[in-house]
């Protein structure tokens, strides 16, 4: 089998980060010898969750067995996804922003036994749907847990409380028009509908005014995205949310201007 070196965008903090929780987990567990000490542990949970590389292609890069390569991934996952803000924790920090831009996404999952709820008529595909929110120059701020893909974003704004949390916040916040109707302080383009006038001329300069800001917001989900695992998830889609969350902690490490 050939090989070759790789490099993973990520700065030696996250590393050192993700690296020192797993070695206190160690200590608080007063494991024994593992087959690769916690700084080469992160090492491949970072390569699994930026580079995307399969749990077979890391087994043979780390020299342990598949399984091995699974279970310590996971458990890198569920050290970080312990450590993920809620929104309560969130919203500290979101209503000293200028404004907040709300989007959704989805995350396209492998097809499951249980079809129906994963899948999304608006993108054809099977998928979970998260909930984004982003700052006003489109940096990355919170994401939500994760829902099935059949969810309608103002829906699952709706269940997770975002609305009513923004609302509260007093926070203005720019989102597209999935979320008509969510009133309070969230503001959405006018819409045209059948059998009524066309849109004024200065609707239509609203709409436009609006699109370039909320067009800020897309850089956030490709933010999140950047992360390969992302792209396509080969697991179950109820480890969306640990998966999502332990991004979220691993990015504000890497671009600290909101942690903590």
């Amino acid at each position: 089998m050939l090989s070759y070196p790789a490099t993973i965008p990520l700065s030696s903090r996250t590393l050192n980060h993700l690296a020192d929780r797993i070695r206190g987990h160690r200590q608080q567990r007063r494991s024994r010898w593992r087959r690769l000490e916690p700084g080469r542990q992160a090492l491949l949970a970072l390569a699994h969750l930026r580079n995307g590389d399969t749990y077979t292609r890391l087994a043979a890069g780390f020299q342990i067995g598949v399984a091995t390569a699974w279970r310590y991934f996971q458990e890198a996952i569920s050290l970080l996804s312990a450590a993920a803000d809620g929104l309560d924790t969130a919203m500290r920090r979101i209503r000293q922003l200028a404004y907040a831009i709300l989007d959704g996404t989805l995350i396209s999952i492998d097809r499951v036994a249980d079809q129906k709820p994963y899948y999304s008529g608006k993108h054809k595909r099977h998928g979970v749907n998260v909930q984004v929110i982003a700052d006003a120059a489109g940096g990355l701020v919170w994401a939500s847990p994760a829902l099935p893909g059949s969810a309608h974003d103002l829906t699952a704004a709706r269940a997770h409380g975002i609305i009513d949390a923004l609302t509260s916040e007093k926070v203005m916040t720019f989102a597209d028009k999935g979320y008509q109707g969510a009133r309070g302080s969230v503001r959405t383009p006018f819409k045209r509908r059948r059998f009524r006038p066309k849109l004024s001329r200065r609707q239509k300069a609203v709409n436009r005014a609006h699109a370039k800001i909320r067009a800020r917001g897309e850089r956030a989900i490709a933010t999140l995205k950047t992360w390969r695992i992302l792209v396509k998830q080969r697991c179950c889609p109820r480890r969306a949310t640990a998966i999502v969350q332990a991004i979220l902690v691993l990015h504000h490490v890497e671009s600290p201007r909101y942690e903590g």
